[in-house]
């Protein structure tokens, strides 16, 4: 389910920015991302987003990213090895998978991410899961 047509769309205040590959909720504690169908994303894409995500909450603070995989679209695994060095600021990912292509790519991801990661069923899951990490709390 996409963040603009869930109840979570109301509990919490929001930006949306879209950007040519997808569109990003920016909430005060995490972000939603929904990347568009049959895009591929590269190192290229990766910091346009880490950039994007500097922009609107600063190098210091600690969030949440939130992977939506509404849309079908393939990512080199290695970025987030390359990510992993270059950032700190995500605290925790929760990648939503609805079917099993969207399973299957979310498990080869959480394989080269470092930080903590849970795969999600749904929206309402990874935001809980999100919003109960410590360093998120604090």
């Amino acid at each position: 389910m996409k963040f603009e047509e869930s109840k979570n769309i109301i509990e919490f205040v929001h930006k949306k920015i879209q950007l040519p590959f997808g569109r990003f909720f920016i909430c005060e504690d995490f972000v939603v991302a929904e990347l568009n169908q049959e895009i591929h994303v590269d190192w290229l894409t990766i910091q346009k987003i880490a950039h994007m995500i500097i922009e609107q909450y600063g190098t210091s603070k600690k969030i949440g990213f939130i992977s939506n995989k509404v849309n079908s679209y393939s990512i080199d695994p290695f970025v987030w090895v390359t990510f992993s060095k270059e950032y700190d600021f995500i605290e925790s990912t929760a990648i939503i998978w609805y079917n099993n292509a969207g399973f299957m790519s979310a498990t080869l991801e959480k394989m080269f991410l470092k930080n903590n990661v849970k795969l999600c069923e749904s929206l309402e899951e990874a935001i809980h899961w999100v919003l109960s990490s410590e360093e998120i709390k604090n």
